[in-house]
């Protein structure tokens, strides 16, 4: 009995730290109607940010990703209007770690194995900054949302650690754009 409480003990400490590890998540979406070939111009209409500093690293990323896939930044006009915002918030994690399985494994009366008792558990909380960047692009004649892409990555005190994963996120976010062409 005891055995089990420490695998589902030690099962919950494994999928604390896979989701921990979890950063740099990249989703998108888009309007299956759309007709992506028809779009070959953009303009920025706005950028969000706590951190005004940002603002031009996050243009510079999409520009450099619209870029590559052929399409040309315009000053007015322009096929699609690009919206960005970032968001940064706290999150938290939980870590328990345990100073001892009292004695181990060890053969017990009528030759059962099993653990002794636990020990003490000791329980912290570890607070850190996760950014989200949302990437909004709207026809500029109807102005209707036609493709959102969202990244999420813990955050680091070093900036440059973070403009490298900003890169690397907005580079996996428009790795399949644009969307194919709908079938008609």
């Amino acid at each position: 009995m005891k055995a089990q409480r420490v695998v589902f003990v030690l099962m919950g400490m494994m999928l604390l730290f896979a989701g921990s590890s979890s950063a740099g998540q990249v989703k998108t979406d888009y309007d299956r109607s759309a007709d992506f070939g028809q779009y070959k111009t953009y303009r920025w209409e706005q950028v969000k940010t706590q951190n005004p500093l940002d603002i031009n690293r996050i243009k510079s990323s999409i520009n450099a990703a619209l870029t590559a896939k052929g399409w040309t930044q315009v000053d007015s006009g322009g096929d699609i209007c690009v919206m960005a915002v970032e968001i940064t918030r706290d999150q938290q994690t939980l870590n328990t770690f345990y100073d001892g399985f009292g004695g181990g494994w060890g053969w017990r009366r009528f030759g059962g194995g099993g653990f002794g008792g636990l020990g003490q558990a000791t329980t912290t909380t570890e607070t850190y900054k996760v950014g989200t960047l949302v990437v909004d692009l709207f026809e500029a004649k109807t102005k209707q949302l036609v493709w959102r892409g969202n990244s999420s990555d813990t955050l680091s005190s070093n900036s440059n650690k973070n403009i490298r994963n900003l890169d690397k996120d907005v580079e996996k976010m428009f790795k399949q754009f644009p969307p194919s062409s709908p079938k008609k």
